[in-house]
């Protein structure tokens, strides 16, 4: 397997061939390092492994600041009892039998709350009320509790939160069978069948568990087989190193746009989120809209690959694929990164303007990237110099950070959802959640290299070094503020990964024209979001090039909301940024048919 790129321009890196990866790798390998430091980093690796890559002193010390700092703060513990006090009282008055047929309006907690936990009908009977009302007084009693405690640090008050939620979302009474109306229902309609069809999804559910790490991901993953089911918009592999591919996808119309599109994926992901099924394919939707269409399709790395950094997936990643789409098209190109490949096309793009290069670019398009990381959302949680420790010890030993121990942290942020609720209804109401294209692609899980994720979290995370202008490629630094290249900036409403506020930042560390759109839905529904999807809506606002900033409230209040897909309006902008048409052009034979052979690695 070798590099295939041919190009009469100056290339952007050094190719990097399968045989050469383990010298490249091994250029950036740490010193060695001292027994004590290997007895200490096997102790931190073990805690860590046992902890679920999690560190406990982490929340020691935030339940220790949270709790020191309470217990000084008598008006706060007053207000507590008092809120306490008052609950107790409304719980007399929910349980009476009586009271059933009367309104909830006076006693209920619950009324104005619409908990979707509690919505059935059964709920609103005697005694399961009284639990929901308790249930519901306690969560919001420990929310006050856990916010504005004066002097408490903002993240050490975050984690506590998020530890009293944890538990809390535990005790639901909706996770019992006892105090599940719902269940009971159930229970009785089928004679309690659904207890039988539970048990049996949570003995498939341990065996794949106990045998792959995977949780469930073999009986939904099986369902849509990239290459059969999903990831079938025809094309080619037109060129492969050690580290990715290169798709290119056929032409649909006789006709496209001069400039072509290459996509860059997060390697947290396979790239086939942005070629589901025809339908929601973005990448067919450009095709069919008259684009040559280019993704990256990072290989899932192994233990091998513990030494590979940032800076070799943007050499040999961007860079590199970069090169070999101005070898086949001889035209600037429009740069599209999604998650983690929006912030390596942020980087890679500042260091092109920052060698006098940028003209390679004709757009950058960055969807639910983030570039500054001081608010990084919920998944700031699970970030701070004793978590690093933890990760950096567990993934030293691994060399790699596993799919599974990075999909725990993503569900422990919505446990609510992906943890309990699912519980309930395939463990106790029987009911298995049916597969979807979306979940499919979820379930197919990546790892990363040791190197490069703390490298990661290290430098963009915790330090922030790219807001900063601390970032350095090639030991120089690098500033967002010299990219001249127009942008089209996505955020969605819900993102807890990338929250669109942190990515509104943007505005703040560029002068260039930036198109910045939010839209419904998550950081993955709301980017696949094709037209005709029911319930989709958006904002779109254009910064003109050194025009005054504009606050995120000011542009919520005078950005319109447009119904449908967003998808249209990034069509219409990469219209008005492109210099008109050629014939279509064919991928070479290439390496292989596409999704190719990396997006196929477990």
């Amino acid at each position: 397997m070798t590099d295939s790129v041919v190009s009469d321009a100056e290339p952007l890196h050094a190719s990097l061939t399968v045989r050469e990866a383990p010298e490249r790798a091994a250029e950036h390998r740490r010193p060695d390092l001292t027994p004590a430091d290997q007895w200490n980093r096997a102790a931190h690796a073990a805690l860590a492994a046992a902890t679920f890559g999690l560190s406990p002193m982490a929340l020691a010390l935030a339940t220790l600041d949270w709790a020191g700092h309470l217990a000084v703060s008598p008006g706060k513990c007053f207000e507590l009892a008092t809120r306490a006090w008052h609950a107790a009282g409304v719980f007399p008055a929910a349980s009476r039998c009586a009271g059933d047929d009367a309104d909830e309006g006076e006693t209920s907690v619950y009324a104005g709350h619409a908990d979707p936990r509690f919505t059935a009908a059964a709920w609103s009977n005697w005694p399961f009320r009284m639990y929901r009302d308790a249930f519901l007084a306690v969560e919001r009693w420990w929310r006050d509790a856990t916010s504005g405690v004066p002097g408490v640090e903002r993240h050490h008050a975050e984690l506590a939160a998020f530890a009293a939620r944890q538990w809390l979302d535990a005790c639901s009474p909706g996770n019992f069978i006892a105090t599940n109306p719902v269940v009971q229902q159930a229970t009785l309609r089928n004679c309690g069948a659904n207890l039988v069809a539970g048990m049996r999804n949570w003995l498939d559910d341990a065996t794949a568990m106990a045998d792959t790490m995977r949780g469930t991901r073999e009986h939904v993953a099986q369902s849509w087989l990239p290459g059969r089911d999903v990831a079938v918009t025809p094309g080619r592999v037109v060129w492969r190193n050690a580290l990715c591919e290169l798709l290119q996808y056929a032409p649909m119309t006789p006709d496209v746009a001069r400039e072509p599109i290459l996509v860059v994926p997060s390697w947290i992901m396979k790239y086939y989120i942005l070629d589901l099924q025809p339908h929601d394919s973005l990448i067919r939707f450009l095709v069919e809209q008259g684009y040559t269409a280019f993704t990256i399709s990072w290989r899932n790395p192994g233990p091998e690959a513990r030494d590979l950094g940032l800076e070799d997936y943007l050499r040999d990643g961007f860079f590199a694929a970069l090169d070999a789409v101005r070898s086949r098209c001889g035209e600037a190109v429009h740069a599209a990164g999604y998650c983690l490949g929006g912030t390596l096309l942020a980087i890679g793009a500042a260091a092109l303007a920052r060698d006098g290069r940028q003209d390679l670019l004709r757009s950058v398009t960055l969807f639910a990237a983030l570039t500054d990381f001081s608010e990084p959302g919920e998944l700031g949680l699970f970030i701070d110099a004793s978590e690093l420790s933890a990760l950096d010890a567990l993934m030293w030993r691994q060399g790699y950070l596993d799919g599974a121990q990075m999909s725990a942290a993503f569900q422990l942020l919505n446990a609510r959802d992906l943890i309990w609720s699912r519980m309930m209804s395939e463990y106790l109401l029987g009911q298995r959640t049916k597969p979807t294209d979306l979940m499919s692609w979820n379930a197919d899980t990546t790892r990363m290299p040791y190197r490069m994720h703390i490298e990661y979290l290290t430098h963009l995370f915790l330090d922030n070094d790219l807001a900063a202008g601390r970032y350095c490629v090639d030991g120089r630094p690098i500033a967002l503020s010299d990219v001249e290249a127009p942008m089209f900036v996505v955020g969605t409403e819900r993102d807890h990964v990338s929250p669109w506020r942190s990515v509104y930042k943007l505005h703040l560390l560029t002068h260039n024209a930036l198109t910045f759109v939010l839209t419904a839905g998550g950081h993955n529904a709301g980017i696949v979001s094709e037209p005709g999807h029911p319930g989709r809506h958006f904002r779109c606002a254009t910064r003109e090039p050194d025009a005054p900033y504009r606050s995120r409230h000011e542009y919520m209040s005078d950005t319109p909301v447009t119904e449908g897909s967003w998808w249209t309006c990034w069509r219409d902008w990469l219209r008005e940024h492109s210099t008109g048409e050629v014939p279509a052009r064919m991928p070479q034979a290439g390496l292989g048919q596409a999704p190719g052979e990396y997006v196929l690695e477990t």
